[in-house]
């Protein structure tokens, strides 16, 4: 049994507590900073999903269909050199690197740049790209070309001489295009990386003796109509023809099939000519490329 004194110290003690608040041992700091912690986490949530970048829209998008010239340019070779072989032909040994970008070349010192996958878009359309399709490695003191291009030889800085005995020396020039009459931008490091970032932009990888002036590749002057021919576009300043009755010929449109107008050409009547195989016709539609 709970004896009385005992009964009398406990209420007591209960009636000294009345009004009092219960104390963290170590006062208020602890929960104070316990607080700020959770208040500045979820800041940092908040302020982090609000900052997040929007997805890459920049160009080249899947929409975009570019060219731009390039060309190797080697002390060892006379010639510029270009790479060959047909990407999008399927016993091509690099077919499903095609397919994955869609970026190539036709043998003619052009890069076709058609991201139509999405791999090879905004930020990610870089020269490696089109230098990995054909299984080119080009490192900051290292070129190496596959067996099937230009004889699978490698270019190494401080072990492959020039003819004249001269060290070799591996860079990119860039040029925003054709028109560009500066001497480019010189690139010596980080050549995978180098960013295309807009159409008609010019390339030449060189291994060459510092003193060497690099110059435009030989497909810059005709990078308009190569691109054109690659689009089945005729290039400006050429017309197509509709002969009534004639059958197809390469640059005519003809009656019976849905003449093709180019944005931004303008139809004009010329006088009527005469094909083989088609009857003679009074008036022909024209249109000039613009």
């Amino acid at each position: 049994m709970v004896s009385s004194s005992s009964t009398k110290r406990a209420a007591r003690l209960a009636q000294k507590g009345k009004g009092k608040r219960v104390r963290f041992q170590g006062g208020t700091l602890f929960p104070m900073v316990i607080l700020i912690i959770l208040v500045v986490g979820i800041g940092t949530i908040v302020y982090a999903r609000a900052s997040v970048p929007a997805a890459d829209a920049s160009p080249p998008t899947i929409e975009d269909h570019w060219h731009m010239a390039y060309g190797f340019s080697l002390c060892d070779s006379p010639t510029e050199v270009t790479l060959q072989g047909n990407l999008e032909d399927p016993s091509s040994p690099h077919y499903q690197d095609y397919v994955r970008t869609y970026v190539h070349s036709h043998d003619d010192g052009v890069i076709h740049w058609h991201p139509f996958s999405g791999v090879a878009v905004g930020k990610n359309a870089k020269l490696g790209v089109f230098l990995d399709n054909y299984g080119v490695t080009l490192t900051d003191t290292e070129l190496k070309f596959p067996d099937d291009q230009n004889g699978g030889k490698t270019y190494k800085e401080g072990e492959t001489k020039c003819p004249d005995g001269k060290d070799g020396e591996l860079s990119v020039t860039v040029w925003d295009s054709p028109q560009d009459t500066s001497k480019g931008q010189r690139y010596v490091t980080d050549f995978d990386d180098i960013r295309i970032t807009k159409n008609s932009m010019v390339f030449t990888i060189a291994f060459q003796p510092r003193d060497v002036t690099i110059q435009m590749p030989a497909s810059a002057p005709n990078l308009e109509e190569l691109g054109a021919v690659d689009t089945g576009q005729a290039p400006i300043g050429s017309t197509t023809t509709t002969v009534a009755g004639a059958t197809t010929v390469p640059g005519s449109t003809v009656a019976g099939a849905t003449p093709t107008t180019v944005p931004g050409s303008t139809p004009t009547t010329v006088p009527a000519t005469t094909v083989a195989g088609a009857a003679t016709a009074t008036t022909a539609t024209a249109t000039t490329t613009g």
